[in-house]
């Protein structure tokens, strides 16, 4: 166990490389892995089942004594993507199949890796845990919504498909995952070190299966998808930001609310669009996939290089104090 723990690490830290290299290597080599492709609603079960093994009755209780935090959070989630995503797309006219695939991934829950980096940008951990629980139990719901909403305008949309394709592929997973955890608690906790492998193995597989299975339209359209990615992705984080602020939050419940609103689920973008669109549409999911996992690390590294304004003056006072 200890082995697969310290592979689970070392594959943690270099994320972003597996995801590029195998993405890559899908590119190239697609007929390699477009037998991944009917697996991808699965795959994301299993990391969906690893969530519910994680979650306790903490993990909510942000909910009763912070309501006001966590409600910026979530309504920041579920407003600032969804309406960026819909603005890129009616900004750059962006072909049918490329815009739903935006709307997607803007309209998906918070992913569980924002934790990790809001972590490292030293922000408050226990809201950013809490809105990410929230946000994917509310997916089902809301994010069938927002897309008939947004998205309808190119594509027909099925609202009540999307809904029983988000149960079973998110909802019923996690509940499985409290379920087992409740009942084989022990085990569980053992397993919660290795979890972060199983994860990366199957958002990496997830991502090769999408790229794969479109590589002559990434050939094509690749490089608008990519600058539409990054432009969605910062302007999330930059407007998470800026929505904590006029809330009033200190540095670090900004700093939460700003990886929470950028970083997104985007394996159920992909699994969704796979399920009910079309492979192109999965695209923009699976290129967030691997981007968020670069620009996150590098927003992460810049926040925790910050200091709240309270604190600034505390170190000015000590140091003219000392004086």
């Amino acid at each position: 166990m200890k082995t697969l723990e310290k592979i689970s690490q070392f594959v943690g830290n270099t994320f972003a490389i597996w995801v590029l290299l195998f993405a890559a290597l899908a590119f190239f080599s697609p007929a390699a892995f477009t037998w991944i492709a009917p697996h991808i609603s699965l795959l994301l079960g299993i990391i969906m089942f690893g969530m519910g093994l994680t979650l306790s009755g903490n993990d909510f209780k942000e909910v009763f004594k912070r309501p006001k935090d966590v409600a910026i959070g979530v309504v920041g989630q579920f407003l600032i993507m969804p309406l960026l995503a819909f603005l890129l797309a009616k900004g750059l006219n962006l072909p049918p199949e490329i815009a739903v695939g935006v709307i997607l991934v803007g309209c998906c829950p918070g992913g569980t890796a924002s934790n990790v980096m809001t972590f490292l940008s030293k922000g408050d951990v226990a809201l950013s845990v809490t809105i990410t629980s929230i946000t994917t139990l509310l997916a089902p719901l809301v994010t069938p919504a927002l897309i008939l909403l947004l998205a309808s305008e190119w594509i027909p949309v099925d609202p009540g498909g999307l809904f029983l394709s988000i149960v079973k592929i998110v909802l019923f997973p996690i509940i499985l995952g409290v379920v087992v955890k409740r009942l084989f608690n022990k085990q569980a906790q053992a397993s919660v070190k290795v979890l972060p492998l199983v994860s990366i193995i199957a958002i990496v597989a997830i991502v090769t299966a999408v790229v794969s299975v479109s590589q002559q339209s990434i050939a094509k359209t690749g490089l608008i998808i990519f600058a539409v990615v990054v432009l969605h992705n910062c302007l999330g984080y930059l407007l998470g930001y800026a929505f904590g602020k006029i809330f009033k939050m200190d540095l670090s419940k900004k700093k939460a609310v700003a990886i929470e609103v950028g970083m997104q689920n985007s394996g159920l973008g992909a699994a969704i669009a796979a399920a009910h669109f079309s492979p192109l549409a999965a695209v923009p999911s699976a290129i967030f996939s691997v981007w968020h996992n670069i620009s996150g690390p590098i927003l992460a590294t810049i926040f925790s290089r910050m200091k709240d304004d309270k604190e600034s003056t505390t170190v000015h006072a000590d140091q003219s104090l000392a004086k």
